[in-house]
């Protein structure tokens, strides 16, 4: 008979700790959303409907879930690849029984919705980690991250979608919880611009000098095949009266006989479209009108010579503050001034990107993702191009970019680009000295 009652009583036990495992796995687990992810996004409040297993013979639960959605990157590129992180701030439920459940118990996995220009779902899955729960206890945060390819231009909203709980503590249970209303409310948006493809169209003049009057050839390669070309003078940004129009080849070549009048000419150029786009044309090749001299007169010149797109930086050791083992959190410092001296003088803008490997020390490693800076970038007085920094966010492996020019009739200068940084460091990261490399490109 004892052993009938202890065998009872070890039956009455199972069973109270698979309640209570059905009921985390209504609710979730622990981890914050990572370091690094992107700040657009914001907190939204849904109806959910969970479904315990039947073997834990708890009804469903419905009531507001909290979630949050976030990404690596708001401004991707077609083709390019976001990370979404899905986020369960308040979950509909907490543990309703006396059991304190115990860590690492969960595995979470679910669904984010893809609306705008883009639609379809993200799977996102989350680690098998959350803290320990004490009886009739709330229940903590827990995350899903996954990915997706930014596959049409414009703006794409995210929305949490439905999610699912795996728990592995005696049984291997899982737990449905699913939107009342779908759509739940949009908690993110990115806008995916186009590839762009290089501006490869070139031009080659058969003379760089000649009389007024005089016609030159102008050859022109790797335009649109089959389009009308604007071939013209150009007196600084200006346009002059020397002008034509000529039609490519099916290969988008032309050679086209420009008759050069102005004396103000100084160069010529050759755009697709109605009025000069620098994605669209080429030039300007350096064309000089030969003006005779009057008599008793000396003819004066002198040439201006192009140099190169070049950057230096103030040093390349970054120390960043210190963190607490326990409390861990951001640990800040500035970049090293990055100087940019664009002197092409051409029609040709700048960007400056970055992409850091993961900070290695005695506890393994901080993720790539983790460190993250806010850009700034200043022209110096007399530069003809505008600076603009790049969005503040993770760096990651990926890269990101830090300043940037844009295309124009005349573009150069010179410029200082700054960016704060942060790296976030887990609590109870091992104590020692974390090392990444940080690698910037001019192009």
């Amino acid at each position: 008979m004892a052993l009938t009652r202890s065998r009872a009583a070890a039956r009455r036990r199972r069973w109270t700790a698979v309640l209570g495992v059905t009921a985390l796995a209504v609710a979730g687990g622990a981890l914050a959303a990572p370091a690094g992810a992107a700040t657009t996004s914001q907190s939204v409040e849904f109806q959910t409907r969970c479904v315990p297993p039947p073997v834990a013979q708890i009804p469903p639960i419905e009531g507001a879930t909290t979630a949050q959605i976030t990404v690596d990157k708001t401004s991707p590129k077609v083709g390019e690849t976001v990370t979404v992180t899905y986020t369960v701030t308040k979950p509909a439920a907490s543990n309703p029984v006396d059991l304190a459940l115990p860590a690492d118990i969960m595995t979470p996995s679910g669904k984010v919705v893809l609306g705008g220009a883009q639609t379809g779902t993200v799977t996102v899955t989350g680690p098998k980690k959350n803290p320990p729960v004490p009886g009739k206890g709330s229940f903590p945060a827990f995350s899903m991250t996954g990915t997706f390819t930014a596959t049409e231009a414009g703006s794409i909203t995210l929305s949490p979608g439905d999610y699912n709980i795996h728990t592995s503590y005696l049984m291997e249970l899982d737990t449905p919880c699913t939107v009342l209303n779908p759509p739940a409310p949009v908690s993110e948006t990115v806008v995916a611009s186009p590839v762009t493809s290089p501006n490869t169209r070139a031009l080659q003049l058969d003379n760089a000098t000649g009389d007024p009057g005089v016609r030159v050839t102008v050859t022109g390669s790797h335009f649109t095949p089959l389009t009308e070309v604007t071939v013209v003078g150009r007196a600084g940004a200006a346009e002059t009266a020397d002008k034509m129009t000529v039609t490519t080849d099916s290969e988008g070549g032309f050679a086209a006989r420009l008759k050069v009048n102005d004396p103000a000419t100084t160069g010529i150029v050759a755009y697709e479209g109605t009025a000069w786009d620098p994605e669209k044309g080429a030039g300007p090749a350096a064309y000089k009108v030969i003006v005779p001299a009057p008599p008793n007169s000396q003819t004066i010149t002198a040439a201006v010579t192009a140099g190169e797109l070049s950057m230096t930086q103030a040093g390349d050791a970054v120390q960043l503050s210190s963190v607490d083992f326990g409390a861990g959190g951001a640990a800040t410092g500035a970049l090293q001034t990055v100087t940019v001296k664009d002197f092409r003088g051409g029609p040709a803008g700048w960007s400056l990107t970055g992409k850091v490997t993961d900070f290695t020390g005695p506890g393994g490693a901080i993720g790539a993702g983790n460190l993250s800076w806010t850009p700034a970038c200043t022209a110096k007085a007399g530069s003809p191009s505008a600076c603009a920094a790049g969005s503040a966010g993770p760096v990651g492996s990926g890269g990101a970019t830090l300043a940037s020019t844009p295309n124009g009739t005349l573009t150069g200068g010179e410029f200082t680009v700054d960016a704060q940084l942060s790296l976030d460091v887990p609590a109870f990261t091992a104590p020692g000295s974390y090392a990444g490399v940080l690698t910037l490109t001019l192009s």
